[in-house]
């Protein structure tokens, strides 16, 4: 075939899988078998590689192309893209409307059809599209809601997107047009997604916002195309004469675009509370996720007339769902104390999958809550997440009880330093003022830089682990699930997984940060080198537990004979291990896995070097070659700086390893590692 054929041919394969494409996307109907339809897609391939100079941004084959990106071009919106304010029942439905009909002055209720327009609020990420002469030369993320990223080629990898609008619209396309819509995972593909995961022993995806949200800002495009994305259109910016939210639907239909079937006019606030439960009847049969609606005035000039309010307009709100529950088994009840010496009661529970993350633990607040929901040890109960926060239980399912259940009461003595404990109204207190003082302090020196130097892990965070009941001594920092740190209030899964990680990998350490950490009083840093120096010598210290066989056959004239142990430090060194609280402490550090690395290494061989790693490791796994860095006096960084010694590349490595190759800094493949720290 000469080159005026392939043309033509071309030219009607584009044409006839793009009505195919749009049949079966926006209007429901399959035409044609998809094993047809990738018939007709690999003869465009062939022939576009036969005659490269005939590709064109169009084509359905550069849905999948292009070379990785080394970084996301910022793009500045025509329109700012508001984010909404949430409502969570019908009493904040009426309070919105009375706001924002104060506000206009006015009625925002007419007495015809359609006076609000209702969406599914798809759980997914926002973006806006951008198309010239009928062709999509731009697409972007919310960003911050004025300027966003450029991730055209990755969005040109949804099929749901068209690539051009000549020959699927049933309207003229406007020279220029924005639009704006949704990109998601279907569950289907979520649930492939995960199998993939487990299969190459990697862990799961917490939900599908996630993992659409991840892809879309992926440099290679070729990642989110293997990830099968979705994507609805739900607004245009480009004035075609709108006058309300419904005919910009229509419109978007009439242009090709993918517009979600479900969403439609309503009359009046009963019209949005019919939509709404009629929404959470039918949530299960969709194949995406939802986790409410979304309520605008219909009329266009109400809505601008209402403007914004913050970064959100006052004529569109998100009416959330209830809270996403579940049930799972109470396996024990254990007494936190916070930072003011509070017990809190905390629900360790079995394993369950919340409002989109895994969590472990509920604060049960106080006894009387205890009392009121009825709950005992063994119990199965109802949890929730009131507005995806905070989980909750909310009910014990007493139908349940097998009568093997236990009662629960609250300690006589504070689990922190055995004074009494006294009731204050609800809350049950260490009848010693200091005790949470002293033990927050204990808690901030241990993950101190000269003790385990937890990055991440400061004073406020700390506090509020305190208060929130997911911890109570240092050796609970060891236990602490990412799921239980991600459901709290301004806490991510991401921020929460690198948190969870930073601390797994610190649990190697050497003797005496470990002696320092501890808190002794009168022990700093070079007593802890003394005190190790005698360990190792009367035995081989392993593990915490090394060190508590060794504490309890102390005397203190053995101790004052080490250099800088006077009579002073030796009481305070044996008293530390005559308490029982402390040796409960050391095995319970023992039971975290803290395992000690030989002091002889620090210092020596990689002493001074900073490590950055980027990309996969073949014969380790990335925790496991920090620990070896830091085994050999070495330490690793998360950023790439001209401080940086060597930056260590695997497979497929990100952007760090441009940095680098900017900075200067060394690059390194695993072998050359492997070398250095052998």
């Amino acid at each position: 075939m000469d080159r005026k054929a392939a043309k033509k041919r071309i030219g009607k394969l584009k044409k006839l899988i793009n009505r195919y494409r749009y049949a079966r996307l926006v209007l429901n109907r399959e035409e044609i078998s998809p094993e047809a339809e990738d018939a007709l897609k690999k003869e465009l391939f062939d022939l576009e590689q036969q005659f490269p100079e005939l590709v064109a941004p169009d084509s359905p084959t550069q849905r999948v192309g292009g070379k990785p990106l080394k970084q996301f071009v910022k793009v500045r919106h025509e329109q700012p893209m508001l984010s909404f304010n949430d409502a969570f029942g019908e009493e904040d439905m009426r309070a919105w409307l009375l706001r924002l009909e104060n506000y206009l002055g006015r009625s925002a209720r007419a007495n015809t059809e359609g006076s609000f327009y209702c969406e599914l609020k798809i759980d997914g990420l926002a973006i806006e599209l951008v198309y010239e002469n009928g062709i999509l030369v731009r697409g972007s993320t919310r960003g911050d809601g004025h300027v966003g990223e450029d991730v055209t080629q990755n969005l040109k990898t949804i099929e749901a997107i068209p690539l051009t609008l000549h020959g699927i619209a049933k309207r003229a396309v406007p020279k220029r047009l924005v639009v704006r819509g949704e990109v998601f995972m279907n569950k289907k593909d979520f649930e492939r997604l995960n199998r993939e995961q487990e299969k190459k022993g990697l862990a799961r995806y917490a939900n599908p916002r996630n993992v659409a949200a991840g892809s879309v800002r992926q440099l290679d495009p070729a990642v989110i195309a293997a990830r099968r994305l979705d994507s609805f259109q739900y607004d245009l910016v480009t004035d075609l004469g709108q006058k309300t939210h419904e005919e910009t639907h229509r419109i978007l239909h009439e242009l090709g675009f993918r517009t979600n079937p479900h969403n439609r006019a309503v009359k009046g606030l009963e019209g949005v509370f019919e939509f709404h439960a009629s929404s959470i009847r039918n949530r299960e049969k969709l194949s995406y996720e939802i986790d409410g609606i979304v309520v605008i005035v219909n009329r266009n000039a109400d809505f601008a007339a209402g403007g914004v309010i913050g970064k959100a307009p006052r004529g569109a709100i998100a009416y959330k769902f209830s809270p996403k529950e579940a049930t799972t088994q109470i396996l024990d009840i254990r007494v936190q104390v916070g930072r003011t010496g509070a017990l809190t009661p905390v629900a360790v529970m079995k394993p369950v999958s919340v409002g989109g993350v895994t969590i472990t633990h509920a604060t049960l607040h106080n006894e009387d809550e205890i009392k009121r929901l009825g709950l005992t040890i063994g119990d199965t109960v109802v949890v929730s997440r009131a507005g995806d926060v905070i989980p909750q239980i909310t009910k014990v399912l007493t139908e349940l009880r097998t009568g093997r259940e236990k009662m629960f009461a609250m300690p006589k003595r504070c689990p922190v330093d055995g004074s009494r404990v006294v009731k204050e109204g609800a809350i049950a207190r260490c009848s010693n003022s200091r005790c949470g003082a002293r033990n927050r302090e204990l808690l901030y020196h241990f993950v101190s830089r000269a003790a385990f130097d937890i990055r991440g892990l400061g004073p406020k965070i700390i506090d509020r682990f305190l208060d929130e009941g997911l911890m109570t001594d240092a050796p609970d920092i060891f236990a602490l699930p990412a799921g239980d740190i991600a459901a709290l209030e301004r806490f991510g899964e991401k921020s929460a997984e690198n948190l969870v990680r930073e601390i797994g990998g610190k649990k190697n350490i050497t003797l005496p940060r470990f002696l320092y950490a501890l808190g002794i009083l009168h022990v700093g840093e070079e007593t802890a080198r003394v005190l190790a120096r005698a360990i190792e010598k009367a035995r081989r210290a392993h593990a915490p537990l090394d060190v508590l066989a060794w504490g309890e056959k102390l005397n203190a004239a053995d101790l004052e004979t080490l250099p800088d142990v006077g009579p002073v430090v030796s009481r305070s060194i044996t008293g530390y291990f005559k308490e029982r609280r402390n040796r409960d402490l050391l095995k319970k550090f023992d039971r975290a896995g803290i395992t000690f690395i030989s002091s002889a290494h620090e210092g020596k061989k990689l002493a001074g070097k900073i490590f950055v790693f980027t990309g996969g490791l073949s014969s380790l796994e990335r925790e496991e070659a920090k620990e070896r860095v830091r085994a050999h006096g070495g330490e690793v960084s998360e950023s790439v700086s001209k401080k940086n010694s060597y930056v260590v590349a695997g497979g497929e490595p990100g952007s760090k390893l441009e940095q680098a190759k900017k900075l200067d800094v060394p690059i390194i493949d695993e072998e050359e590692f492997l070398k250095l720290i052998k």
